[in-house]
């Protein structure tokens, strides 16, 4: 036997060491046959396995395809080919994810299914592309579920959670809210009103207790603060009004312990090179598990939500302070984390935007944006559930 012959690599469209040839038939024109490799086929795929099991099976299989998935077929065909450790870093678009996946599963092909999958769990979603997505995998069952928990309704306590969290940050509950913090604040009372109505789905959370109260005391207050300051108005003089901004604006105190004052060049160093982590994972190019992204959110998060305050005070303070985070870095940092935010399950994205309304420094990160398309995804995945109730009484295939 010639060991050489049999350790020499299969490479798909090598003639001369075919055994199998896989025809693509279409109407476009455009190449239609692949040289195959049987070896290759029956360990990859349980679809050309049968396929070549079978007695009456010459060494030519047939493929139907459209212009509009040939190129899907073809990537499938050389995906065959690479190792399992290197598929992942073969895909480069949720669209030719989507095309490949839904052949993979045709085909039988595990591997290649798997790791369309951990593909577009982990990276950001457009609008267009969300909605591909929903149609594409609607039909894959429970394989799909990763993909699907993005957009699954949250469960009843944690959009509860994040709901009083809004209703108390959007009327100050709890504490004044920074003069910064007016563009969050107007968000967030924008999305409280949308997600007490807006549309035909029954209110979501208006019907609990806790929510009730938390609402009146909310109004309560805004209303008791618009008397107090209105009645302010008519006894303080200009000067007094503006000492009184100086010393409300002075109250705002930072949490000092012993190492908030030291290493600063370090610190800065350490979230530049989080940020670099952050948009790699952020946005899809280096593939993560979703339990691992949330971990890295909550690891990073508080810190990077710690430091900036303190470095900003610090540069007021002193202006040749040569520890700064300048705007760049601080933009692709929010960016990224909101890109994070918005790839995790839907119940882990509820637990960071609540955490993020209840915490102080609510102004960096900004991830008011995150919030947005939260509640429009919450509202959008219960009308999807019953939806699908409505027709088959199956709330898992109906997203």
């Amino acid at each position: 036997m010639d060991l050489t012959a049999v350790a020499k690599p299969c490479n798909l469209g090598d003639k001369s060491t075919s055994d199998v040839i896989l025809r693509l038939r279409n109407d476009e024109g455009r190449p239609e046959w692949f040289y195959s490799h049987s070896s290759i086929l029956i360990k990859k795929s349980r679809f050309f396995a049968d396929q070549l099991s079978n007695p009456v099976s010459g060494p030519c299989i047939e493929i139907q395809c459209s212009d509009s998935t040939y190129d899907h077929h073809v990537n499938l065909l050389r995906l065959l080919y690479l190792p399992t450790d290197l598929l992942l870093d073969s895909l480069d678009s949720v669209k030719s994810a989507i095309g490949i996946l839904q052949l993979a599963v045709a085909f039988q092909c595990e591997d290649i299914t798997n790791c369309c999958i951990r593909y577009l769990e982990a990276i950001p979603w457009e609008d267009k592309e969300e909605e591909q997505i929903l149609k594409a995998v609607s039909k894959l069952g429970p394989i799909a579920m990763p993909i699907l928990a993005r957009i699954q309704p949250v469960d009843v306590s944690a959009t509860k959670n994040v709901f009083v969290s809004a209703v108390r940050f959007a009327t100050s509950i709890g504490g004044s809210c920074p003069p910064f913090g007016d563009e969050l604040k107007t968000s967030a009372q924008e999305q409280v009103e949308f997600m007490l109505g807006g549309d035909e789905d029954t209110p979501l959370v208006t019907a609990d207790d806790e929510v009730k109260a938390v609402v009146k005391m909310g109004l309560s207050q805004i209303c008791s603060l618009f008397e107090r300051e209105l009645s302010s108005l008519l006894v303080i003089s200009d000067v007094t009004a503006d000492t009184v901004e100086n010393r409300i604006l002075q109250s705002l105190s930072d949490l000092k312990t012993e190492l908030d004052n030291v290493m600063w060049g370090l610190k800065v160093k350490l979230i530049e090179v989080t940020g670099k982590v952050l948009e790699a994972v952020g946005y899809g190019n280096v593939i993560l598990p979703a339990p691992y992204r949330v971990q890295l959110l909550k690891t990073w998060l508080p810190y990077i939500r710690k430091i900036k305050p303190l470095l900003d005070a610090n540069g007021n303070k002193e202006t040749d302070f040569p520890y700064k985070m300048d705007e760049d870095l601080c933009q692709s940092i929010e960016g990224a984390i909101v890109s994070l935010v918005l790839a995790l399950p839907s119940n882990d994205q509820a637990d960071i935007l609540s955490d993020w309304m209840e915490t102080e420094q609510v102004r960096y990160p900004d991830l008011s944006e995150a919030f947005e398309v939260w509640c429009y995804r919450t509202k959008s995945a219960k009308r999807r559930l019953m939806e699908g109730l409505d027709r088959v009484g199956n709330p898992t295939i109906s997203l």
